[in-house]
């Protein structure tokens, strides 16, 4: 890619997939409109794009994801009953959800794997760079994680993964990075294996859920075969554009939690319920008597 680029200012977030993990819970409602307290877990994904500066999000969505984009549309009669019972404060909060960014709908017709979820916003994205984040990974941090992305990105001009230090059970769960420091707290990356488990990697810098993409992904995405499940894999297109163009991996400053796993949505519930204005307190109290 030449040093011409375009602000990024799109985002993709691929929200399609069925969410068997938290069945029965999803049989009827989007695994990402799960609440963290009183905010579904898209919201806040999208909080963290728009406070990145992306205005525009392309959300890849399926029959069953309806509830999503009622989300972030305006509710007229919600926002009527609101205004007459004096309730300011809520208004406020259900009117900006609608107002975040500009919401562009895509339909993924078949689950035929991520990577087809992604080229279906081949033609929305076009030519330009862009941020992409999965549907249930949540990150806290103080300045957004995709911001520093794209900061990377700016001084590069290669897409970029973020990458954090993590110890052995990591390794068997999430994506690691194995890659050359170039300085910054950021790596020119070699290879990104797929849960290789602590003996086939020395690496222990691991990525999960956010990606800034070149539009060579798009490229790559239709060179490669189908892979496990017969399905299009995000992650072959990857290894590819390491090949192409190469790939930089950015150290992040951040809270990571993987939502569309049991446990970690649990952590991510009491870590927010922790920071909640009118529950933090009571809440430390609570979990200190359960404790002892």
């Amino acid at each position: 890619m030449t040093k011409r680029t375009h602000k990024i200012r799109k985002a993709v977030i691929p929200v399609a997939g069925y969410g068997t993990r938290f069945l029965p819970a999803t049989k009827a409602q989007p695994k990402e409109m799960l609440p963290l307290i009183d905010k579904p877990v898209i919201q806040f994904i999208v909080e963290e794009m728009v406070a990145s500066g992306i205005e525009e999000i392309v959300l890849i969505t399926s029959q069953n994801k309806r509830a999503i984009e009622d989300h972030f549309d305006r509710s007229i009669e919600l926002e009527d009953y609101l205004r007459r019972s004096g309730k300011k404060k809520q208004l406020k909060d259900v009117m900006r959800v609608a107002s975040l960014a500009k919401f562009v709908y895509v339909r993924q017709p078949e689950m035929r794997g991520n990577g087809h979820a992604l080229l279906q916003a081949r033609d929305i994205i076009g030519d330009e760079p862009f941020a992409f984040a999965y549907g249930d990974d949540v990150y806290v941090s103080q300045t957004p994680v995709t911001r520093q992305l794209i900061s990377t990105f700016e001084k590069h001009h290669k897409s970029v993964v973020p990458v954090f230090e993590a110890g052995d059970a990591e390794t068997e769960i999430y994506g690691v990075v194995e890659g050359k420091p170039t300085g910054d707290n950021t790596y020119a990356v070699k290879k990104i294996m797929e849960k290789p488990g602590p003996r086939r990697t020395r690496s222990r810098l691991i990525t999960c859920g956010r990606y800034v993409f070149t539009p060579r992904i798009f490229d790559e995405l239709e060179k490669i075969k189908p892979g496990k499940g017969r399905e299009l894999w995000i992650a072959d297109a990857v290894e590819r554009l390491i090949k192409s163009e190469g790939i930089v991996a950015q150290k992040i400053n951040g809270l990571y939690f993987d939502c569309g796993n049991k446990l970690e949505f649990a952590k991510a519930t009491v870590y927010h319920a922790l920071q909640h204005p009118d529950l933090k307190s009571d809440f430390q109290a609570y979990l200190q008597e359960i404790v002892k």
